[in-house]
């Protein structure tokens, strides 16, 4: 067979993302944080970037009558310099007070740091009679805890790192558990509980015989059998339960490291008279404008310098605009939300109705990965709380008549409902279900109701009721 060259024609269709739409759809998902350092980034690296000011309005002085100027005098007069020595505080005491002696310092350095377990345990082993050695050996224990102060290593395993014995190992674990806080270091909640009961002196052979060998019946509230082994009355238990509810299982938990998250929405509904109103938060998103200083330059640019110069403008333009069609987007998709969750803005989260990714992109005639990615980290302030716009997404439940209901809601009741019941006789997973079959007349088993309570971090009704 002879090799030969041959000329054809093929049709065939291609995505090709370009480097301009490659960053509209990163600003997209990015939240609004992301998005202000995004900004700020290319204010300092394009010089056809500007950020263009604010103009304020000046407004004409309000002729006011003679009540009100009396007012305004009382309320805008510099009593300080008009009383002088008879003030409570001078005004140069004042100026004293507002000098900043740290005034070399970096804004990190004059604020205290918060306390670590490992610091705070290190502090007091060297506060203590511990050798060099047994600080070493204590350094490597310390290392060992997780997040709650248990020990996540053997002693076998920390004499190996500290080159020791697992003697040495498991003596230094007895000192560091004595510490504050107490029962630090221990390999079992049992183990924890009891060195608290040793050091506070809670020595009653029960409550030794209940924490080290009956803390799972009292977890699964097994009382009546306890109180037969014991031969004590149910409420003699009840006084040893609540001298055990004064101890902490999870010592080291105090120290954790984990911060609260805070949320700034990136958009505002409110609702005015009959209808909501949608508003962007644009607080601290840099207006941005082209700068008229290097768009003159380039006029009389070189080749060389010209070309940087207009891929530096179309950038800068590009950008410009595709922070306008992602506030454009965002603003859309916030309204179709509204629309087809309109009883929810107006009465809460038991309204909240099923919504799908397609039916809001059909409503504003986008495609249903940029609602994907316009609805990803972002936040939207209702009268009803802070919500992440996935939130308002849910799948349905099949009512008796027919039509539909949001699973958030169903999700709302239960929460309500355990919130409400009678502790010494808990809803049943199965009774939830009839309620909401009567309440809702939707058709939901017993294992969905189990599924939504444990997504919620809601327990059993065996482990919510309480006997005393």
């Amino acid at each position: 067979m002879g090799l030969e060259l041959r000329q054809q024609l093929k049709l065939s269709q291609q995505l090709v993302m370009t480097p301009q739409l490659q960053q509209a759809i990163k600003l997209l998902q990015l939240s609004r944080l992301e998005l202000l350092e995004t900004v700020q980034q290319e204010l300092m690296e394009n010089p056809f970037l500007d950020e263009a000011e604010v103009e304020t309005e000046i407004r004409e002085p309000e002729k006011l009558t003679e009540s009100q100027a009396e007012e305004e005098l009382v309320r805008t007069a510099d009593w300080e310099n008009y009383l002088g020595e008879f003030s409570s505080t001078s005004k140069q005491s004042t100026a004293r007070d507002l000098e900043v002696p740290e005034e070399g310092l970096s804004f990190e350095a004059r604020l205290a740091s918060k306390p670590s377990l490992e610091g705070h345990i290190g502090w007091q082993m060297r506060l203590s009679d511990f050798t060099e050695r047994e600080l070493s050996i204590g350094e490597v224990i310390v290392g060992n805890l997780d997040h709650n102060g248990y020990l996540q290593a053997s002693a076998e395993e920390m004499a190996a790192m500290a080159e020791v014995a697992p003697e040495e190992v498991e003596s230094v674990v007895l000192r560091v558990q004595r510490l504050d806080p107490v029962g630090i270091a221990a390999r079992t909640p049992q183990e924890c509980l009891l060195v608290q009961m040793e050091v506070l002196g809670f020595d009653d052979p029960i409550l030794v015989s209940l924490v080290r060998d009956h803390l799972e019946d009292l977890e699964k509230n097994r009382f009546k059998p306890l109180a037969r082994k014991f031969k004590i009355s149910m409420d003699d238990l009840k006084s040893y339960i609540e001298l055990l509810q004064t101890l902490d299982p999870m010592p080291g938990s105090h120290f954790s490291s984990t911060e609260p998250h805070y949320v700034s929405p990136d958009v505002f509904v409110y609702k005015y008279g009959d209808d909501f109103v949608i508003i962007l938060n644009e607080d601290g998103l840099p207006r941005l404008q082209m700068n008229s200083y290097y768009m003159e330059t380039m006029q009389g640019a070189r080749n060389k310098e010209k070309d940087y110069f207009q891929e530096k403008m179309r950038s800068a333009a590009w950008l410009m605009k595709s922070l306008y069609q992602r506030q454009r987007t965002l603003y859309k998709v916030v309204e179709s939300i509204v629309r087809f969750q309109r009883e929810f803005f107006e009465e809460g989260v038991t309204k909240l109705k099923p919504l799908i990714l397609k039916e809001v992109a059909e409503d504003i005639e986008m495609h249903e990965s940029t609602v994907s990615r316009i609805t990803t980290s972002k936040y939207v302030s209702t009268p009803h709380g802070i919500f992440e716009l996935k939130f308002f997404f849910n799948s349905a439940l099949d009512l008796n008549d027919g039509s539909q209901v949001g699973s958030e809601s169903v999700k709302a009741l239960i929460k309500q409902m355990i919130a409400a019941e009678d502790q010494k006789k808990p809803l049943s997973d199965e009774r939830i279900g009839e309620i909401l079959q009567e309440k809702l007349e939707v058709n939901i088993a017993r294992r969905t109701v189990a599924k939504y309570r444990s997504a919620m971090g809601i327990a059993s009704s065996s482990k919510r009721k309480q006997y005393f």
